[in-house]
């Protein structure tokens, strides 16, 4: 894929923010993301734990040799730079992890779900259904003995069931709290890569820019931060 111009006989390259730039390499040149093997695993493959394998799974596409492009076609070299400096992301960012999850992303053109809108309501934890329609459950959580008729010797008494409906939180905090840290670390771990390319000046026909996704969406609309200094 060439997507550069001509001015003057001058190429003119492709201005790209960080996440464009990786749909770009990942969604479209279908580059390869290669993470380099752990220090106790050797080239026969030998020493892998269960959780690393799972890992190099969990994208399609996503191996360890190299040496491999795109069926039917060829992988830009931009995006194997691209992909290259993703797998390089420091383990205080996420590591291999996080490097698949924005490899993974990038394929399927998304950004993180930091679960906009979402605010924790009280809902019951019983729902039953009748003629009537739907309704909250109760459940019994202790008796009582209470008068019904008569006074002194002649009262009657009756024990009846306390009952009470259970609730919960939905969504939990927590998991809007879990949601928008994932995003954060993701936010990250992109200013990271963004800093890397644009350092290192090895693309021939994209140009990374400063643009970066919005941090903290879920905030008030106010000044977008400088992204975070690259980390090694």
């Amino acid at each position: 894929m060439s997507f550069h111009g001509r001015v003057s006989g001058t190429k003119v390259k492709r201005a790209l923010g960080v996440q464009a730039a990786l749909e770009w390499a990942f969604r479209i040149e279908q580059a390869q993301l290669e993470l380099p093997l752990p220090p106790d695993v050797t080239e026969e493959g030998f020493g892998f734990g269960l959780e690393y394998v799972l890992l190099q799974r969990a994208v399609l596409g996503c191996k360890i040799d190299g040496g491999q492009h795109k069926i039917g076609g060829y992988t830009h070299e931009d995006a194997e730079v691209i992909a290259a400096t993703v797998a390089g992301i420091p383990d205080s960012l996420g590591g291999k992890r996080m490097a698949i999850r924005i490899a993974e992303l990038a394929r399927a053109g998304l950004t993180p779900d930091w679960m906009p809108g979402a605010v924790p309501r009280c809902v019951p934890t019983i729902v039953k259904q009748n003629q009537h329609g739907t309704h909250a459950g109760a459940i019994v959580v202790g008796t009582e003995r209470i008068r019904v008729r008569g006074a002194g010797a002649r009262a009657t008494w009756k024990t009846i069931d306390i009952l009470a409906c259970p609730v919960t939180f939905s969504p939990h905090p927590q998991q809007i709290e879990a949601a928008r840290r994932g995003y954060d670390d993701w936010w990250q771990a992109l200013g990271w890569v963004r800093e890397g390319l644009i350092a290192g000046g090895m693309l021939r026909e994209v140009e990374v820019t400063a643009a970066m996704p919005r941090a903290r969406p879920w905030l008030p609309s106010q000044p977008e931060p400088v992204s975070p200094p690259m980390q090694t």
